[in-house]
């Protein structure tokens, strides 16, 4: 089975996103990309590509323990970007230290139970919005047109800043190819640590070395 690790923006952060795509996609060269589903929207942290089933288990455990040690963090969808004249996608801004702290603990987690699986270099936070095959052997007029009609979709969608949100949970993922489209799937999914609301209930004395109360609660999810 084909496997990633991603965050889910909430369904209020897509849907604000959705809106903003809308009146770009009857842009100029809108009609000459793949456009990927709102259903399909998220933040993929490692690709993990072909896992056996029976190394599932294992990486459950170690995500569960990135989970443990990780913290929930404030996001939201904002700003936009391409990569080459290919891919049209949505950034992220926010605490995106985190997130990217986030990111590479579970490159480490997974490269310990899949070596030489996840990229530690690759980690880029983005939403993919859509995809168009490469230019590359076509005449150059026709690349010229192609970049420079990218360039005016991202432009359009480039001041969209949409709500925030909480980053709370790690999902173990799974990617299904039919019909020439991909479809996502949560295998399950892990609470991440919420240690503000830990401190609550200490009394606001803080975490000691034993007990710093991960409140990363494993969680299947169907």
């Amino acid at each position: 089975m084909r496997l990633f690790v991603a965050v889910l923006p909430p369904a209020e952060a897509l849907e604000g996103l959705a809106d903003a795509v809308e009146p770009v996609r009857a842009m100029p060269g809108a009609e000459r990309l793949r456009w990927t589903a709102l259903e399909g929207w998220h933040l993929t942290l490692a690709f993990l590509g072909e896992v056996a089933p029976e190394r599932v288990p294992g990486l459950e455990t170690a995500l569960a323990g990135v989970a443990r040690a990780r913290p929930v963090h404030r996001l939201r969808i904002a700003g936009s970007g391409s990569f080459g004249d290919t891919v049209l996608w949505a950034g992220v801004e926010g605490r995106t230290r985190e997130l990217r702290g986030l990111a590479e603990a579970v490159t480490d987690a997974v490269t310990g139970e899949l070596p030489g699986r996840a990229d530690p270099y690759a980690f880029h936070p983005h939403l993919t919005l859509a995809r168009a095959g490469s230019s590359r052997g076509h005449r150059r007029a026709v690349q010229r047109v192609a970049a420079a009609e990218l360039e005016g979709l991202t432009a359009a969608l480039a001041p969209y800043r949409g709500p925030e949100w909480e980053a709370g949970e790690l999902h173990l993922m799974r990617s299904d190819l039919a019909g020439g489209f991909a479809h996502y799937a949560s295998l399950r999914s892990w609470a991440l640590a919420d240690w503000g609301r830990a401190d609550q209930e200490w009394g606001g004395q803080g975490r000691d070395g034993q007990g710093r109360a991960d409140r990363g609660r494993e969680r299947a999810d169907g």
